[in-house]
C-alpha cells in the first residue's frame, strides 16, 4: 500500500494521521504524555516521553498498514524550549508554550521602543509563551543552566536531531520564537543580543519543505529500518489552516483544543500593534496571521471538575453539558463569562488576568454557567477576529477543527457570535492532516498543496436574532476587562 503520514507533535499528545494516495485519512495513532507544573507559573514536560510517543505513532501505523510510507510531514506545537549540552542531551524538562514564569520579563518588554521593534522584525507577539522571554528569564534567574547549555531549541528540533543528528529549525517554528527575522529570514540580531546568545546557540533555519532520509543508526534501528522521506514541514497553527482548506482569500481558520486559535493566511504580514497579532511562516509564499487565547477546552474541563464536581471526566459528562447548553437562551439571561482563566493571550497579552463570572443573579443556575463559559471562549475568538479584520479585508467562512468540532451547539454558537459562515471540512488532526500535505507537495507527490476530498462538509450558518443578541452583548464583554484590568492586576500580586 501507497500512503504519506502527517504528524502532529502536540503539547497533550503525539498524533499521526496516515493518508493514502488520494488524500484520504486511513489510519491515526496517538500517545500521550503528562504535563508537569512543580512550581506556579512552571509547565514542564520530558523530552525523551515525546521523543517516544513519536516513535510509536510512526511503528503503530507501519505495523498496521505493512509498509513504509512515502514521505512523513512533521507538525509541532510552537514556543517550546528545550536546554541542550554539547552532545545533544536535555539539561532540564522542557518548557512549553503555556510556561509563563517569564511573565514580568515579557511585561517589561512590552513596555518598551525596543520591545515593538521586535514584534515589527519577528512578527512574533511579546508574552511569556515566546522562547525570547524564556531565555531573558533564564539568564536572570538560572545563570549557570543558562551558561552550561550549548543550544536552545523546540521539540521538533530535538526529534529532528534524534532522528537525523543535525540541528536544523523550520522558517514556520523560527517566526514563533521572537528570535527570527522575518523579513530577512534569518536570526534577528537584536533579539539575539537581548536574549544573551548568538546564532550558534541555535539551529540553522531552513524552508519548510526541508527534507531528509538520512536516518541515523539509532533511530533507524527504533523505527524498525524504516526508508521514507521525512519532511521538516511547519508549526502546527500553519498547518491546521492548510489540513482544514483555510488558504484562500477571506477564509480563516479556528481550532479550539485545549487553548484555541484564530488565523488567516496572507502574501505579507498582517501587523496590529495594539492587539499584537502573530505573523507565521506556512512557505516562501504565505504568512499565517492572526492570534491565540489560552482558554478553550481547559475552561470547560475546570467547570465540570471544579464547578459541577465530575472530578473523573468521562464523554457522557461532556454529552450532558452540551444537551444542557443547548436548551438553554442565547445570551444566558445576561450572564457573561470572561473566560481568562489562565491569564490571556490575544489580543489582551495579559498573564495577570483572571476569569469572571458577571451579572450573576437568582434566576441563573448550572446551565447558565455552561452556556455562558462556551460564549465567553468564542467572545474572546471574536476579539481577536475583529483585531485582525482591522488590518486586512473582511473574513467571510471560518474553516474549523479541533475537539470542539464533536459538538454542535459549540460550533453553532461560535457562528451565531461571529456571524460568520462556519464550515467543518473534516474531523481528523487538522495540523498533522496539513504536515502530510505539505510532505506530499515537497516531496513531488503533488504539484500543488492537495485540499481535502471529503465532499460533505458540514456548514453552519449563524441564526441571525442569536447573532443580535451577541452584537449587544460583545460590547460589554469587551468593556468589562477593561474596567476590571487593574483590579486584576492587584489580585494576581497579592496572590504571588
Amino acid at each position: 500500500m501507497k500512503y504519506l503520514i502527517g504528524v502532529d507533535i502536540g503539547t497533550g499528545s503525539t498524533k499521526a494521521v496516515a493518508l493514502n494516495l488520494q488524500y484520504q485519512p486511513i489510519a491515526v495513532s496517538q500517545f500521550y504524555y503528562p504535563t508537569e507544573t512543580t512550581k506556579p507559573g512552571y509547565s514542564e514536560q520530558n523530552p525523551e516521553l515525546i521523543w517516544d510517543a513519536f516513535i510509536k505513532c510512526l511503528n503503530e501505523l507501519k505495523g498496521n498498514l505493512n509498509a513504509d510510507p512515502l514521505s512523513i510531514g512533521l507538525s509541532s506545537a510552537m514556543h517550546s524550549l528545550i536546554l541542550i549540552d554539547e552532545a545533544g542531551n536535555p539539561l532540564a524538562p522542557m518548557m512549553t508554550w503555556a510556561d509563563n514564569r517569564s511573565t514580568e520579563e515579557a511585561k517589561n518588554l512590552l513596555a518598551s521602543e525596543k520591545g515593538k521593534l521586535i514584534y515589527q522584525a519577528t512578527g512574533t507577539p511579546i508574552h511569556s509563551m515566546s522562547p525570547i522571554t524564556k531565555l531573558i528569564w533564564l539568564k536572570k534567574h538560572d545563570t549557570e543552566l543558562f551558561h552550561k547549555s550549548s543550544k536552545f531549541i523546540s521539540i521538533k528540533e530535538y526529534i529532528w536531531f534524534k532522528l537525523f543528528g543535525t540541528f536544523k529549525i523550520d522558517y514556520s517554528l523560527a517566526s514563533a520564537t521572537g528570535l527570527f527575522n522575518i523579513h530577512s529570514l534569518s536570526w534577528n540580531t537584536d533579539s539575539l543580543i537581548l536574549a544573551g546568545i548568538t546564532a550558534e546557540n541555535l539551529s540553522i533555519p531552513v524552508q519548510t519543505s526541508y527534507q531528509s532520509s538520512a536516518l541515523i543508526d539509532a533511530s533507524k534501528k527504533s523505527l524498525n529500518n524504516l526508508n521514507s522521506t521525512f519532511v521538516i514541514g511547519a508549526s502546527d497553527g500553519c498547518l491546521a489552516n492548510l489540513g482544514s482548506d483555510a488558504t484562500a482569500k477571506g477564509i480563516a481558520a479556528i481550532t479550539i483544543g485545549t487553548s484555541g486559535a484564530l488565523r488567516l493566511a496572507s502574501p505579507n504580514p498582517i501587523f496590529n500593534p495594539d492587539g499584537m497579532t502573530f505573523n507565521y511562516i506556512l512557505d516562501e509564499k504565505t504568512f499565517i496571521c492572526g492570534g491565540p487565547v489560552n482558554n478553550g477546552g481547559i475552561a470547560l474541563q475546570w467547570l465540570l471538575r471544579n464547578i459541577f464536581n465530575k472530578p473523573e471526566l468521562k464523554s457522557e459528562d461532556y454529552e450532558q453539558l452540551f444537551e444542557d447548553v443547548k436548551g438553554t437562551e442565547a445570551g444566558s439571561k445576561g450572564l457573561i463569562f470572561l473566560p481568562y482563566l489562565t491569564g490571556e493571550r490575544a489580543p489582551l497579552w495579559d498573564s495577570e488576568s483572571c476569569g469572571t463570572f458577571f451579572g450573576l443573579n437568582l434566576q441563573h443556575n448550572q446551565k447558565h454557567l455552561a452556556r455562558a463559559v462556551i460564549e465567553g471562549i468564542c467572545y474572546s475568538l471574536n476579539d481577536v477576529m475583529k483585531a485582525v479584520e482591522e488590518h486586512t479585508e473582511p473574513i467571510t467562512q471560518i474553516n474549523v477543527s479541533g475537539g470542539f468540532v464533536h459538538s454542535k451547539i459549540w460550533m453553532q454558537i461560535l457562528a451565531d457570535i461571529t456571524g460568520k459562515r462556519i464550515v467543518l471540512v473534516l474531523e481528523e488532526d487538522a495540523s498533522a492532516v496539513g504536515a502530510a500535505y505539505l510532505a506530499a507537495k515537497a516531496t513531488g507527490l503533488s504539484h500543488q498543496y492537495p485540499s481535502s476530498t471529503n465532499t460533505t462538509a458540514e456548514i453552519i450558518w449563524p441564526n441571525l436574532s442569536n447573532h443580535q443578541i451577541y452584537q449587544r452583548n460583545f460590547p460589554i464583554f469587551k468593556q468589562l476587562y477593561s474596567n476590571l484590568k487593574e483590579t486584576m492586576h492587584q489580585l494576581y500580586h497579592l496572590n504571588l
